[in-house]
């Protein structure tokens, strides 16, 4: 049974739908399937981040599901084709939007991947907090090594990623922590939940450093990599994750839900 947050906040479980489903169709039937069993809660918000293509379709189904996006571009208007706003989105009802995947850091990986650097990701979540918007800040680890020097590369992104953020707009920030070698249909295997809560430990500890104790134990910290129905509930308990990132599993309607569920015992 799925614990309170530490901070005494609801858990927040996202569903990142990646360049999923291939049609607006297929979009509006999985996420009606989901906001037709997702009751109101005091324990979970529940937020899907379709591409942005399908949030006009999404934002017109009844639900008690929130919109998030999957990233946003930090200028607010403007001659960059291709590109759109966390204003853009905004008018959808986005309440969230991801920023710093690690699908979007690395270079090198699968095609359509861009390789952000991490000066780009301050942008973006500045351009987000700016609208009032809440933003996920993924943050990772490309290898997981015995001596912590992987540490490093978590407090480097959260340094840069929260660079020069105000103090006030701490209220809107959500960290994510993803390691790369947990997340996709070729991963190793999921982080351990034992591992996860020293990570998340570290995470509050660098947040202190940049925005005082308050704000760090405030933040909501939330576990991504392979997650599915039968690890979700070790994450949120044993792990005392804040809320979980989800992707593949987030497009099976009643493998979601059920985790879901699972957060709001």
């Amino acid at each position: 049974m799925a614990k309170a947050t530490s901070n005494g906040a609801r858990k927040l479980i996202v569903g990142n739908w990646k360049m999923n489903p291939t049609s607006a169709e297929d979009a509006k039937k999985i996420f009606r399937q989901i906001a037709a069993k997702v009751a109101p809660s005091k324990k979970v918000i529940t937020v899907i981040c379709p591409p942005a293509v399908y949030l006009a379709p999404l934002a017109q189904v009844k639900k008690n599901v929130v919109l998030g996006t999957q990233d946003i571009f930090y200028e607010r208007e403007g001659a960059f084709t291709g590109f759109i706003s966390a204003s853009m989105v905004k008018n959808f009802g986005v309440e969230y939007i991801i920023v710093g995947h690690s699908e979007r850091r690395k270079a090198g990986l699968p095609a359509g991947q861009a390789g952000e650097t991490d000066e780009l990701i301050n942008l973006k979540v500045k351009a987000v907090l700016k609208e009032g918007l809440k933003v996920i800040l993924c943050v990772g680890e490309v290898e997981h090594d015995e001596n912590g020097h992987y540490l490093t590369v978590i407090k480097k992104q959260l340094e840069a990623g929260l660079a020069g953020v105000p103090k006030n707009f701490f209220a809107n920030v959500i960290i994510a922590h993803e390691p790369i070698w947990a997340i996709g249909a070729a991963a190793k295997g999921a982080d351990t939940p034992e591992n996860f809560q020293h990570n998340k430990l570290f995470i509050r500890k660098i947040l202190s450093g940049i925005a005082g104790k308050k704000i760090a134990l405030a933040a909501p910290v939330l576990y991504g990599g392979s997650v599915g129905v039968k690890n979700a509930e070790s994450f949120l308990t044993e792990g005392d994750a804040d809320g979980l990132l989800i992707g593949r599993t987030s497009l099976v309607p009643e493998d979601f839900v059920q985790i879901i569920k699972i957060a709001n015992c």
